[in-house]
């Protein structure tokens, strides 16, 4: 029933994932992919969906890495504390 669903709905699904259930939803993709046995239409389908879910998972880790700090050193190697990742963004 999942292959009658409209992309938007599936990208909605993709929204609700948490990261890990994307990327796990991302490796069956590529395993189903790399059998060699689904029939072509469905391999488009998996292609597409597979590339939303990449998307998904890319924005996820680029928001996470947004929020790392860095640590700062001084001219002595030090930590001095730490500052927005992004600071000069």
């Amino acid at each position: 029933m999942n292959e009658g669903t409209s992309s938007s709905q599936g990208q909605d699904a993709i929204g609700d994932m948490s990261f890990e259930q994307a990327l796990a939803a991302l490796e069956d993709v590529v395993e189903q992919l790399e059998r060699g046995d689904v029939p072509l239409d469905r391999s488009i389908t998996l292609y597409e969906r597979g590339e939303q879910l990449r998307a998904a998972c890319q924005r996820r880790l680029d928001q996470a890495q947004a929020r790392i700090e860095s640590i700062v050193t001084g001219t002595d190697g030090v930590p001095k504390g730490t500052e927005p990742f992004d600071k000069e963004r």
